[in-house]
């Protein structure tokens, strides 16, 4: 605790926040009215400018007067906004590495802490996982206040409460939680804020995904997306302002939307953009184009293994050579392959993408061919599965759907039918048992069912 000796207090900083091994932890020493004084800041994270003049006003207009209280100081001496005093050292530590200032004064027995911050930052451009053909082209960056900023700007409401929270015991993490305090579920509100208060853990590592893991300790085994990601704020804002949580994360560039079905993942910006037919069009189109890309491979298995229980009209994709290697192999070797393309393409500097894309097509496609390793139709459906995942536009969704696929196909070669009916079952299973932080079903409305809400997930109905 901080007295009004000057070098305690001074010893007492300098100790914890150890600023003489690290030096971006600057230390400045100024004499204020014949007083001695040290702000402490990280350098880099604080607004030179602001400080620059609070410190001009310093040197030419306090008198002993205004050093009555460390209260008083922050009323009359400091001609900023965001101004706090505190005794607690450790609060000051935190505060100084988060990028506030800490002015540590002689007499005074409480430092100021003086919020002048400002984090390095890239342009609030459109994300490039998250666009859309119509609408606002802009997106959330890694820095917590700016983009509360940006769902204030679309919510001019009173009734938008956005609380603060600090997690991790080392990194000190801090987190936003946004709702419509009229609107907003209190059960599930009271539930988060429950079990954020109950995260101990020394920090979260791996930013939004290290918060979900906490929040969600069971089901680790359920491939499917406990929480819907994005990118927009307008997004965000939308599902506020229908009565949803939002969580922010400093140094996360999305957000993170509960309560969440399999419904709410599927949607996207651009079926609100368009008008309400068209809209309904392109929500009808991604579900049916999901489900196939699930299907399709095991169902074209299941067909070749049984060639008796395919219609005529559909004779055509039966084969009619024997192939080198099984048409199963083919496919799992096919899912890995893709794989290994799109995470070499994430690793590839953008001026050899190109090449490496093309390499990639000739490599899976011709050449596989010819070799003996594949056969044209396993390269067909195989591409067509490939390109429906991207007609989705959750990434993790995208994956779960792949184990969903590869089960339906592991079971299908070696149970045949039954075992096309049991994976089935299984990954029905999985949707149904996934549940939500809030307790709801993740396939709801449509289990339990619910009318009302089920034709505004399927139907795009107009915009109120």
């Amino acid at each position: 605790m901080f007295t009004q000796d000057y070098n305690n207090n001074l010893t007492q900083i300098k100790n914890a926040l150890r600023s003489d091994q690290s030096f971006d932890l600057v230390e400045r020493d100024i004499i204020i009215c014949n007083r001695h004084a040290a702000l402490f800041f990280v350098d880099g994270f604080v607004k030179d400018d602001i400080i620059e003049k609070i410190l001009e006003y310093f040197y030419k207009n306090l008198t002993e007067e205004n050093f009555k209280s460390p209260e008083f100081f922050s009323l009359s001496s400091i001609p900023y906004v965001e101004v706090e005093t505190s005794d607690d050292v450790n609060k000051i530590c935190t505060n100084v590495l988060s990028g506030v200032s800490a002015l540590v004064i002689d007499g005074l027995d409480k430092a100021i802490l003086l919020d002048s911050r400002t984090y390095p930052q890239r342009q609030t451009a459109e994300p490039d996982n998250d666009k859309v053909l119509r609408g606002s082209h802009d997106g959330f960056v890694e820095t917590l206040i700016f983009n509360t900023a940006l769902i204030r700007r679309r919510i001019r409401d009173t009734d938008l409460t956005v609380k603060a929270f600090s997690i991790g015991r080392e990194s000190h993490t801090d987190i936003a939680v946004l709702y419509m305090d009229s609107k907003v579920d209190k059960k599930l509100l009271n539930r988060l804020v429950e079990r954020l208060n109950a995260i101990d853990v020394p920090s979260l590592t791996m930013n939004q995904q290290s918060l979900i893991e906490a929040l969600y300790k069971r089901m680790w085994y359920n491939p499917f997306p406990k929480v819907k990601h994005t990118e927009r704020p307008d997004t965000a804002a939308s599902a506020v302002l229908e009565g949803n949580i939002v969580i922010l994360v400093d140094n996360a560039p999305s957000a993170l939307l509960l309560p969440t079905s399999i419904f709410d993942i599927l949607e996207e910006a651009d079926d609100y953009y368009f008008s309400p037919i068209t809209g309904t069009y392109l929500k009808l189109a991604r579900y049916l184009i999901t489900i196939v890309s699930v299907l399709i491979t095991p169902v074209w298995l299941l067909a070749l293994q049984n060639p008796e229980f395919c219609p005529k009209i559909f004779s055509f994709v039966l084969l009619d050579e024997a192939q080198n290697i099984p048409v199963f192999w083919q496919l799992l070797i096919m899912e890995v392959g893709i794989d290994g393309l799109r995470l070499a393409a994430l690793n590839t500097p953008n001026s050899l993408t190109t090449p490496l894309s093309i390499i990639g097509a000739i490599a899976l496609s011709e050449f596989a061919v010819e070799s003996g390793w594949v056969c044209m139709e396993s390269i067909l459906y195989m591409a067509l599965v490939t390109v429906a995942n991207y007609t989705q536009p959750n990434y993790e969704l995208g994956y779960s759907l792949k184990f969903c696929r590869i089960l339906l196909l592991v079971m299908t070669y070696i149970f045949n039918i039954w075992g096309f009916i049991a994976a089935f079952i299984f990954n029905l299973l999985l949707l149904c048992f996934n549940r939500t932080l809030s307790g709801k079903s993740y396939l709801y409305p449509l289990i339990p069912f619910n009318a009302h809400e089920f034709l505004r997930k399927i139907v795009r109905i107009r915009n109120r």
